[in-house]
């Protein structure tokens, strides 16, 4: 059976025979939720690449106190994998989130694109990318990934084109793409950059647009895909052909 992954502010200067304390939302979830009693064996991770495995020792409410017997250090995953998801309605944009956090996704970006239903403005803005972020720093202990993803605050069509030009790769997901992202040649290090556009997909000047900035405009085949699903399969297809997979 895996041991339960809690996240920590930082694991920096922790060797094996430290003890670090746990507060707060996540101690109570070791405690009260998950009932973790002393000498049970845990995996505390910084989500900045660090691990440290160790037994319970006092517990409280609010506190956990873990001896550490062992640190690991993984290195950052290479090509870093970004993707811009365009906002979806309802509670797809959460589902979006998670997958690809499961995958193992670096950044994810959250786009206004012109025809994204979806709209986040003033406290439901803020509400949304809370939700956001809560998501994946879930589905990051979940798949116990020792690098967490980063969730951005929302952005414009303009900052998704300044990532596109900086990325050594960009697609852009459309179903008239003229190249089958099966054909396109995937780095082995640096950013790769997924572009997923809305439910009501993207406008001809967008495309346009990414095509311009340097990105490739791919189709994934004879279907067209749920803008919370596309961004995970075409992620899944760039990965299989990289080290991460092999």
């Amino acid at each position: 059976m895996s041991l339960p992954v809690h996240l920590v502010p930082t694991l920096a200067g922790v060797t094996a025979g430290d003890t670090v304390v746990v507060e707060g939302d996540e101690a109570h979830h070791a405690v009260v939720v998950r009932r973790l009693r002393a000498g049970e064996r845990v995996v505390l991770t910084d989500g900045a690449g660090r691990t440290a495995v160790g037994a319970v020792g006092a517990t409280g409410k609010q506190r956990l106190e873990v001896r550490v017997d062992q640190v690991t250090d993984a290195a950052a995953p290479s090509p870093d994998v970004v993707v811009v998801q365009a906002l979806p309605k309802g509670d797809r944009g959460e589902l979006a989130v998670e997958v690809l956090t499961e995958i193992g996704v670096g950044l994810i970006v959250p786009w206004a694109a012109s025809r994204s239903v979806a709209v986040w403005k003033g406290e439901r803005a803020e509400k949304s990318l809370a939700r956001w972020r809560s998501t994946a720093r879930e589905a990051a202990k979940q798949s116990r990934r020792a690098w967490h993803p980063g969730v951005t605050a929302l952005t414009t069509t303009d900052d998704v084109l300044a990532l596109v030009a900086s990325a050594e790769l960009a697609v852009v997901l459309h179903e008239e793409g003229s190249v089958a992202l099966a054909t396109v040649d995937v780095p082995a290090s640096g950013r790769v950059l997924v572009v997923v556009g809305p439910e009501g997909g993207l406008t001809d000047d967008e495309v346009a647009a990414f095509a311009a900035a340097g990105a490739h405009v791919v189709r994934m085949g004879d279907e067209v895909l749920r803008t919370s699903t596309a961004g995970v399969a075409a992620v899944a297809a760039l990965l299989s052909r990289t080290p991460r997979w092999r």
